[in-house]
């Protein structure tokens, strides 16, 4: 449970740019890596959930630690807001992850998206269709996963 999941959400926060910058972490299911990084962080965090129970679980978790974070119970294609930080982990592929969410971002916005062993294969699925800066960091806590760590991100004209 702690090298798995809290110490996997937890080094994310190594790609944060800035103190203040703020996060969305899209499918926050149990709260990871979302939670994690309110914890962590004195930035606020916005955790999309479309599942009404576990929408409900996250803001009673968010009230009882007094944190930052606030709770969007929508799909990713209907949040709303601009964030700084991006993440989303086991939600979709990188393709389709940009596809619902990527008017969540600014042209400045840091995506950093936890992957398995299939993290390069996503990548250059998803470069056929969007344009940015995209490069793939080893996992701290896993040898056989990666992150993908992208800034600039723009679909590509059709």
């Amino acid at each position: 449970m702690w090298e798995r999941h809290i110490l996997d959400s937890a080094q994310l926060l190594r790609f944060q740019e800035s103190p203040d910058v703020s996060w969305v972490d899209i499918g926050s299911g149990a709260g990871l890596p979302g939670i994690v990084i309110a914890c962590l962080t004195d930035a606020p965090v916005t955790l999309v959930e479309p599942r009404r129970l576990r929408a409900a679980f996250l803001s009673g978790v968010i009230d009882k630690l007094g944190l930052d974070a606030r709770v969007q119970a929508v799909k990713a294609e209907k949040a709303s807001g601009k964030y700084g930080m991006i993440t989303a982990r086991a939600v979709a592929s990188v393709s389709k992850l940009l596809e619902i969410s990527h008017h969540l971002s600014t042209r400045k916005s840091c995506w950093v998206l936890p992957k398995g062993k299939s993290a390069l294969v996503e990548l250059e699925e998803a470069q056929s269709a969007w344009h940015g800066v995209f490069h793939v960091e080893r996992s701290l806590t896993n040898p056989d996963s990666h992150i993908i760590v992208a800034r600039e991100v723009r679909a590509k004209r059709r």
